[in-house]
């Protein structure tokens, strides 16, 4: 049987919490089976509160002892908390439970992995540590001490005292118990340290396994910049006097920002030029960043409930997306941005998963850290910037930082700053957080006596639970070329749209000039619009719009693509002399070219396909990709030859992003010659390989190439002592194999001595891998679908929630063939049935299947 029927919590029903807590004094004695954690809880009655009901969220406990005031009780236990008559008065209450980290495998509340005790609390998991009002507007002042024989013992805050065998740490500012961290095990330190602007001293360590000192350089070098950059564009200076952070190999996210003590996973902070790519280290750097940023906008200033998850998410999201841009290159990362919203949450808004950026309800609230909160969050970050421009915006934050510093805050607190400084009413714009979907914005053009008018209009398709929606506001920037030379002849301009349907004219032109609409990406809508292939290269060549070239060049494959695919076409000429012309441009930047070379993917062709009423077929997307990379590698021979050749890098290797620019052209050429030698080139790259984004890049093209099995048994050899490296490997065979195997391979590697469910890195290494690969994941036979199921239904019992993240790879089921269609039904109603399912996964597979 299931959970007992889960019941939604919305987020209407919000009260006040009936207590507060002053002060909180936690001691832990570790053991692997049982440990103790003794808690001394300092309670008041909130004023604020509706109800005086005691209440204390607890589960997997065992209760040893309970009382207040010093004087013991028997509350009453069920399997969600506990509940006790208290006085009506401040009183301190204290408890005693045991826990198990060893057999904790959800990874969640205190754990253990590799030896390390370790713990993750957001979004729920300090219940499960200890009885506690465990809710995000639940502030309080922790100390802690830990008992145990590790040699290291880590917790938020400050360090007090310590000795033989304990550790005494104290944490001078409220936080709720999902930032609680503690950390102990054989660790060693890579230190170093920063002063603030105003004189503070700032140790700074990454904490590891022994071995893996050696990897921690560049994630210094990140924090050292992140700390920086804070207080040079938000005016934000760190506030205590150690910043911890520590690598942990069993970890359900990327990286938690625990108050003083960060926790990430391995993959998220560790790195050599060995054993990390040019793209991991640009993710660390982000990561290290995003984690860091939250001190600020997460920790210091919090969520009420975590229906605000997105005021926390997007803002940090929008922060370090501003902070790589400012340290790389702007363009390349909006558009690496847009790449990634469209595939994950654009495919979200469009399906049975779809939900506002601030959620009306949930059941479970793990199922809700989504790219809706996370990247469409940041998207509306960035639209009221511009909205509100620069200057406004920084007097905004620093408004929302001195006003509600120490706070628990709601977005009416968030957009409450913003019409407090600019006088603006902002109710119309906070349906980007209340409504659900992706806007439809549809544009026709006419042109008259100099006078150039747009027309605009939105809509936003339903959603489950929502059908009718509202129009937004959306900042639309417009520039207009000359049709002659490509010359701007209307620089950016940003249109405030607020209607269904408007317009907007440009007058004193000498002839009807060329739109570049929503540059920079200015809102995160779908452009409808009707162009020509002619319009699309005259745009990819000329647009000064770093993003619109970009997307020109794209929309420019994308018709070519579905050209092949509806009518029979061969692959467009048109295409292929201007991305011809593009990559042997040296304007533009070696990273944008890299970008430009890449073609839509397989889950972008499938959608933009079933949007125009025609049934997807995966195997036939991949095939018409896979003869489009060969037209062009035949067309763009003698340019891939001369690129590849020049943009060698020969220097010491360095993740910066004039290398990073010059490897990725280099490699998106050896892709193209790898079609055209057999390997050949890709071999000796291989070879001669001195870094990890050379020998998997040369790995990836012998595979291509079906000439990579020395490769691939090479790579194991070198690499089968470094768990994040083998996980690279796990990957690439499966996304380099051709559909028809690409099941058969993932079962495979499932068998081999090194999978394991339980850590999470290398479950979606292996599944996440066939996931990535659509022609292979939806292959006719059913094989993906059964091995995906049989493989969650295995997780579940141990890992509720990656266990349900992963099962929004059915998402998109319904676009599909009846015969697909039918087999994913039937693998989902397989996972429902299964007994004693998670309420984490029960919810997912329920939203995606429709019961």
């Amino acid at each position: 049987m299931k959970d007992a029927a889960p019941q939604p919590v919305y987020l209407e029903d919000y009260t006040p919490p009936a207590y507060l807590v002053d002060a909180v004094h936690l001691t832990f004695r570790l053991a692997p089976n049982t440990t103790r954690v003794l808690s001394r809880i300092e309670f008041r009655p909130n004023p604020d509160a509706t109800s005086r009901d005691f209440f204390l969220h607890g589960e997997a406990l065992t209760l040893i002892s309970a009382r207040i005031n010093g004087a013991e009780i028997t509350p009453e236990v069920t399997p969600q908390g506990l509940s006790a008559i208290v006085p009506d008065a401040p009183f301190t209450f204290e408890a005693e439970v045991e826990i198990n980290p060893e057999g904790n495998t959800a990874l969640e509340g205190l754990y253990m992995s590799n030896g390390m005790y370790c713990t993750q609390c957001e979004a729920e998991g300090f219940r499960k540590i200890t009885y506690y009002p465990d809710r995000p507007d639940v502030m309080s002042i922790f100390t802690v001490r830990i008992e145990g024989d590790t040699p290291v013992m880590l917790s938020n805050g400050n360090p007090t005292d310590s000795g033989a065998g304990w550790a005494e740490w104290h944490d001078p500012w409220p936080k709720p118990a999902y930032l609680f961290a503690l950390v102990a095990g054989d660790l060693v330190a890579h230190p170093d340290s920063f002063t603030t602007r105003s004189g503070r001293h700032v140790d700074l360590n990454i904490w590891v396994r022994p071995g893996d000192e050696g990897k921690c350089a560049f994630g210094m070098e990140a924090l050292k910049k992140s700390m920086a950059w804070d207080e040079e564009v938000y005016g934000r200076e760190y506030d205590l006097d150690l910043f911890n952070i520590v690598a942990v190999d069993d970890f359900n996210m990327g990286a938690m920002e625990n108050k003083g003590l960060n926790i990430f996973n391995s993959s998220c902070v560790l790195s050599t030029a060995e054993t990390a790519t040019d793209a991991n280290f640009e993710r660390i750097e982000a990561i290290v960043a995003h984690e860091y940023f939250h001190n600020w906008t997460g920790n210091r200033i919090t969520c009420r409930d975590w229906f605000q998850l997105c005021l926390k998410e997007g803002l940090t999201v929008y922060r370090d997306s501003q902070f790589t841009a400012d340290l790389r290159s702007a363009p390349v990362k909006r558009i690496s941005d847009v790449i990634a919203l469209r595939a994950r949450q654009f495919r979200e808004d469009n399906g049975p998963l779809a939900h506002p950026v601030r959620p009306e309800s949930f059941i479970e609230i793990n199922n809700f850290y989504t790219a809706t909160v996370y990247e469409k969050g940041a998207e509306l970050i960035g639209m009221l910037k511009r909205l509100v421009g620069d200057a406004a915006y920084r007097e905004a934050l620093d408004l929302y930082f001195t006003r509600h510093d120490g706070q628990a805050c709601t977005i009416e607190d968030w957009l409450q700053v913003f019409e407090d400084v600019t006088g603006r009413d902002l109710s119309q714009f906070k349906r980007w957080y209340s409504d659900a979907g992706t806007p439809r914005l549809r544009v026709s053009e006419e042109f008259n006596n100099g006078r150039y008018t747009l027309h605009f209009e939105q809509k936003t398709p339903p959603t489950p639970g929502q059908e009718d929606k509202q129009p937004r506001v959306i900042p639309i920037a417009v520039g207009l070329l000359s049709p002659n030379d490509g010359d701007e002849v209307q620089p950016t301009q940003v249109l405030e749209m607020t209607e269904a349907r408007q317009s907007f004219s440009f007058d004193g032109l000498a002839t009807r000039p060329i739109p570049s609409i929503l540059r920079d990406f200015s809102a995160p809508v779908i452009l409808e619009r009707e162009s020509s292939n002619s319009e699309r290269a005259f745009l990819l060549a000329h647009d000064t719009d770093p993003f619109n070239k970009w997307e020109a060049g794209r929309a420019l494959a994308r018709a070519g693509l579905l050209a092949m695919m509806t009518e029979g076409a061969a692959p467009d000429a048109a295409y292929l002399d201007a991305i011809a012309r593009v990559a042997r441009d040296d304007t533009l930047d070696p990273a944008f070219r890299a970008l430009a070379l890449g073609l839509p993917s397989e889950d972008d062709l499938a959608q933009a396909l079933f949007d125009a009423g025609h049934v997807p077929d995966p195997q036939a997307i991949w095939d018409a990709l896979e003869t489009l990379r060969d037209t062009r590698a035949e067309a763009l021979e003698s340019i891939a030859q001369d690129l590849y050749s020049r943009y060698q890098v020969t220097a010491p290797y360095r993740p910066d992003p004039d290398q990073t620019g010059a490897r990725a052209l280099a490699n998106a050429a050896l892709a193209m010659l790898s079609r055209r030698d057999g390997g050949t080139r890709a071999q000796a790259q291989y070879d001669a390989a001195d870094n990890m984004t050379q020998q998997l890049a040369a790995w990836s093209c012998l595979l291509q190439a079906g000439a990579g099995a020395a490769a691939t048994e090479a790579f194991y050899t070198q690499w089968k002592h470094d768990r994040l490296v083998i996980d690279k490997w796990f990957t690439l065979q499966i996304v380099q194999t051709a559909p028809d195997r690409a099941a058969e391979v993932a079962e495979t590697l499932t068998r081999h001595p090194d999978f394991t469910l339980r850590n999470p890195n290398r479950f979606r290494a292996t599944l996440g891998a066939l996931t990535m690969s659509p022609a292979g994941f939806h292959h006719a036979s059913g094989r993906g679908y059964r091995l995906l199921a049989d493989m969650l239904i295995r997780l579940d019992p141990l890992n509720p929630q990656t266990t349900a993240r992963m099962c929004s790879a059915f998402e998109t089921w319904r676009r599909y063939d009846p015969v697909r269609q039918g087999m994913i039904a039937a693998e989902l109603d397989r996972i429902l049935a299964t007994p004693n399912l998670s309420r984490d996964t029960t919810e997912m597979v329920g939203r995606i299947r429709g019961s």
